[in-house]
């Protein structure tokens, strides 16, 4: 079986056992409504250049300090090895349970292009081959500055998820305020991604396996599990090896872990672990 199909079924299978179908756009984007205003968090839709990207945020910022954003995963790409989705909604929004896990400190969601606002905007690429284009992280770099701004937040930790991973270390390249990139289950080289599951890479997407340079100050954590099957922990050292010599990086293997499993239950002892507590400069 090519990872495609792999990464179709897993996710079929995980959530739909005791569904027919598949939920709609508007279910998936109710599940994740409620979810954020159970903990009094709201939805704001922001504009990113040719992009609109749904946010979800504490109604009133912090004080003035560090902001902390999750990246969601590419969510629903694929209906099977060979049909790409009609709407990439995640059917389980891991980043955004993520963020409202965070115990301290202030935070915010952003989803990927195309997830909860609809596809009007949109090509299919956007959300296949094109997810990690230098459009797309254009587009995630406005929509953090506009949370950055709007929280009253000096500086930045970005939280990747799945291929939400490579979008932060790719944004986190170009910027100068981001003190820490963590990853969780991250997709971190998607040419070695595709490589190591037999599959086309993703031409029309950029890496962060080509930004090492830009990259090489800047702390990194990167979650992996030890069950995980779509972004394996090898993967992960073999990016964190191919870092030059000094580079503040760890790879960190959770025994047990999957590639859902068991992140958003641990995720309040795992941050107070990791969450960086160094210098706030840079570079």
């Amino acid at each position: 079986m090519n990872a495609r199909a792999h990464l179709a079924l897993m996710v079929l299978l995980a959530t739909l056992a005791g569904c027919a179908t598949v939920p709609s756009p508007a279910k998936r984007a109710q599940h994740a409504d409620a979810l954020a205003q159970a903990h009094g968090w709201v939805a704001e839709d922001l504009d990113a250049g040719r992009f609109v990207l749904r946010s979800y945020h504490p109604r009133q910022g912090g004080a003035g300090g560090v902001l902390t954003v999750y990246l969601e995963g590419d969510g629903l790409a694929w209906l099977s090895p060979t049909l790409p989705s009609a709407d990439p909604t995640p059917l389980t929004p891991l980043a955004l349970q993520l963020a409202l896990a965070q115990p301290d400190g202030s935070a915010a969601y952003l989803a990927r292009p195309c997830q909860f606002v609809g596809t009007r905007h949109c090509t299919t690429q956007d959300w296949t081959e094109a997810r990690f284009a230098p459009d797309v992280v254009t587009g995630t770099s406005h929509a953090v500055d506009r949370l950055k701004a709007s929280l009253g937040a000096r500086e930045l930790v970005l939280v990747g998820y799945s291929g939400g991973a490579a979008v932060a270390l790719l944004v986190a390249a170009r910027r100068e305020d981001v003190r820490q990139v963590i990853t969780v289950a991250g997709n971190l080289d998607p040419d070695a991604w595709a490589d190591w599951h037999r599959v086309p890479r993703l031409t029309a997407s950029d890496n962060p396996a080509r930004h090492y340079d830009e990259l090489r100050a800047l702390p990194q954590i990167h979650l992996v599990g030890s069950r995980d099957p779509v972004t394996p922990a090898e993967l992960a050292q073999r990016f964190q090896a191919a870092n030059p010599t000094g580079t503040p990086s760890q790879v960190i293997e959770m025994p047990g872990f999957d590639h859902g499993c068991c992140w958003a239950q641990d995720w309040p002892a795992l941050w107070k672990r990791h969450a960086y507590k160094g210098s706030p400069t840079r570079r």
